[in-house]
């Protein structure tokens, strides 16, 4: 038995399979942990204004036809805000990204309506929840919407707007109709920021987008029209889905096919039916003559075409204006702008003729003329209280005529050559000064030729008397002139040369004997009229080149205005530089002068300008002549006193009692402390001028007593006595200096010294 082998011991281990079984069920409880907690939803919390159609855990989230999550709870808010129902949704991760401050969520159940069934889906798989994302912060809590909202800007497609005065029977989907077939349906309406209109927004397939153009038309295709006359009457429907739900309409004219794609940002005009549509445009006119018109059957005409009808006519506030309504051919478009007219025709007798004549059949009528194509657009405009003048671009010739008065001419008053009727009077009106009358004048195109530069107008109207010794002449241009007033021309030389002005001027004389007198109107302004009258002659170098046709006092009363026509060398007389003055006649005990004016009259001298200037037409009179020294030779000196005395312009200059010069102005000196006195030294005495010489004043007596002496008495002249005068001398030879320079100064004394008297220099002077 003790050969048995010995049993071997090793230690005992801890681990048994059996352990695997709970590590496998480990692993498995984590995965499954971490999945359920991988895949729980995202809890989201909506507000609801009521819970009806809301169940907890079976109405569902839906996104584009798949559920993305499912309301676990329901219940009432208690906020305290009392916002409704408060529903807790559990929503799939996926969509995590989806949830901004703007997404908008709905409740989408069946809805039965004029415009149509919609959520019909709902009515076997319940009602559901559905949201439209948008852009914002993260957010977990939101206010559902009553309703589904209106089509996003951002769906392929086009996106307009229309503009109504009422929304009649439209509603959201209500249909958009192009040719009965439906290629869009109404988004949404509002009130328009005027409050005024109704702004409607339309969705345009993209398959239909192309129809739309900027001129198309687009009118509320609603119910049934129905157009009835003695004829038979007429029903309109664009469909039987409009009739019940309402709808919108839209086409093109046949005039507009080319016209270009629309902008999307700019609205069109929603019209309340088709004829309307058709008919075309809506404008408002202010009319202040509203007499015979009525809505519905007062035409707007346009030379002899109807092109529009009175819609509407409301009488304004004060009685005394009214303000109508007018729907214009769409043909017309392009030609409503700003410079339109309008007016109401209507019969008018009066001395000028008959106008209107056919409102006397058809009723008063509105006539337009339209604007200049490619003007601003206008859709308000202000009536004419008469026709306007003709179009500056009818055939003819065009002209404006200025007076100072409108005697009996009237519009629609002859325009007459030779007695013969060449145009009308087409307007007039007071002129940018309120001074002057305006005529409007149009020459028919057969006598265009009639007028040119040389052209004189004058007023026919009435009649003209002139009498005498011999009789009475009595002259009229015509019967219908004396009666209705009109307008004369003649034209002296059929070739002068026509002005290449669109709308040439002329000045409407008074009469035909104004009209022809030939030469330059100007003014003349005056300090007063003492001894000037009609007739008074304007004279150049003693011709006489003018005369004064008429005087009237300034605006401000303080002057004389002069009108003058010059008939003489006009060309070179009315320019820039000109001189005019009064001769009158002077007498004084040392001279006399224009003593001639004493019987002729005074008379209006004119200097002309040593230079070409610029035309001119206004002039004031110098208060006396000019200094004519200006342009004399000689030696110009200048003398410097302390005080003027008696000098003055024209008193001689002196020398050993012998005149040789004059003054020829005076004016304070720079410092205003002396008086400068200008002279002038006749050419053949300038050498008697030496830098040594000395001036002084000759006006008036000298007077030199002494106890022992007696009393003396000196005066240089007679002249200088009374006008006074200016004498000089110049030392003798050795201390006589060099010749005196143009312009040189010299200080002129009250009175010579004793020795400058002894002075006797030996001057050759020229011959």
């Amino acid at each position: 038995m003790t050969d048995l082998p010995l049993a071997k011991t090793r230690p005992a281990s801890n681990w048994s399979a059996i352990w695997v079984l709970p590590l496998i069920a480990l692993l498995i409880g984590g995965w499954l942990a971490w999945r359920a907690y991988s895949e729980a939803g995202i809890q989201v919390e909506l507000i609801f204004a009521s819970g009806e159609g809301i169940q907890a855990g079976k109405t569902e989230l839906m996104y584009k036809g798949m559920a993305v999550g499912k309301v676990t709870a329901i219940s009432l808010d208690s906020s305290g805000d009392k916002r409704g129902v408060l529903a807790q949704l559990e929503v799939n991760k996926e969509v995590e990204q989806l949830l901004r401050e703007k997404t908008r969520f709905w409740l989408v159940k069946p809805n039965v309506s004029l415009a149509g069934i919609s959520g019909l889906e709902t009515l076997v798989s319940g009602n559901y929840i559905t949201f439209s994302p948008g852009d914002g912060e993260p957010s977990r809590s939101f206010t559902a919407l009553n309703q589904e909202p209106p089509m996003g800007d951002d769906v392929p497609g086009l996106h307009i707007t229309l503009k109504a005065e009422r929304l009649g029977s439209l509603n959201r989907d209500s249909p958009v109709f192009y040719r009965q077939i439906q290629v869009g349906r109404v988004k949404s309406y509002t009130l328009g920021e005027d409050q005024s209109t109704v702004e409607v927004k339309v969705f345009i397939e993209p398959a239909y987008a192309h129809l739309v153009r900027k001129h198309t038309r687009f009118w509320n295709a609603s119910g049934i029209s129905v157009d009835a006359d003695l004829s038979g009457f007429k029903l309109r429907s664009e469909s039987l889905a409009s009739i019940v739900a309402g709808g919108i309409a839209f086409a093109t004219p046949e005039h507009r096919k080319d016209s270009p794609p629309t902008d999307p940002s700019l609205p069109f005009r929603l019209y309340e039916d088709y004829d309307e549509a058709q008919a075309g445009i809506k404008i408002v006119v202010k009319l202040s003559d509203f007499d015979g018109l009525q809505e519905g059957r007062t035409p707007v005409m346009y030379k002899g075409i109807q092109v529009g009808s009175l819609k509407a006519l409301k009488v304004d506030r004060d009685l005394n204006s009214a303000t109508a309504e007018l729907t214009i051919d769409p043909l017309a478009e392009d030609y409503l702008v700003e410079g339109s007219d309008f007016w109401v025709v209507k019969p008018s007798i009066s001395l000028a003729g008959i106008t209107g004549l056919e409102a006397l059949v058809k009723g008063n009528y509105i006539a337009v003329r339209p604007g200049e194509k490619g003007s601003p657009p206008a859709r308000s405009f202000v009536a004419r209280s008469k026709a306007p003048p003709l179009d500056l671009g009818a055939p003819g010739l065009h002209l404006v005529l200025f007076t100072d008065q409108l005697g009996s001419i009237e519009v629609g008053s002859p325009v007459l050559y030779k007695q013969i009727k060449v145009g009308s009077v087409q307007s007039y009106q007071l002129g940018r000064d309120n001074r002057q009358v305006v005529l409007g004048v149009h020459i028919e195109p057969d006598y265009v030729h009639l007028v040119n530069t040389s052209t004189r107008f004058w007023n026919a109207s009435g009649i003209t008397l002139k009498g005498g010794l011999s009789g009475v002449e009595v002259k009229s241009e015509s019967l219908q002139t004396l009666l209705a007033g009109g307008v004369a021309f003649e034209t002296p030389d059929l070739q002068a040369a026509r002005s290449g002005r669109q709308v040439q001027r002329f000045a409407l004389h008074a009469d035909r004997e104004s009209a022809l007198q030939l030469g330059q109107q100007i003014t003349i302004r005056v300090a007063d009229g003492d001894g000037l009258q009609p007739g008074t002659a304007v004279r150049y170098k003693g011709l006489e080149v003018g005369k004064v046709e008429n005087l009237s006092l300034t605006d401000d009363l303080k002057a004389v205005t002069l009108n003058v026509r010059i008939t003489q060398a006009a060309e070179q007389i009315a320019r820039e530089g000109s001189r005019f003055w009064v001769v009158k006649p002077e007498l004084s005990l040392t001279r006399a002068e224009n003593l001639g004016t004493l019987v002729s009259g005074q008379y209006l001298e004119v200097q002309l300008s040593t230079q070409k200037g610029a035309r001119r037409t206004q002039f004031t009179a110098l208060p006396s002549p000019p200094n004519q020294a200006v342009r004399e030779d000689g030696l110009r000196l200048v003398l410097s006193a302390p005080r003027r005395g008696s000098i003055k312009p024209g008193v001689i200059v002196s020398y050993r009692e012998v005149p040789v010069g004059k003054v020829v102005d005076f004016e304070l000196g720079p410092t205003s402390d002396r008086v400068l006195i200008h002279v002038l030294i006749e050419p053949r005495y300038a050498p008697l001028v030496r830098s040594g010489s000395r001036f002084w004043n000759a006006s008036g007596i000298g007077v030199d007593a002494g106890l022992f002496k007696g009393l003396k008495v000196r005066t240089e002249s007679l002249e200088a006595l009374i006008e006074g005068g200016i004498a000089f001398a110049t030392p003798n030879n050795p201390e006589m200096g060099g010749p005196a320079q143009p312009g040189q100064t010299f200080a002129l004394f009250d009175e010579p010294q004793e020795a400058w008297m002894q002075w006797a220099p030996k001057i050759v002077l020229e011959q």
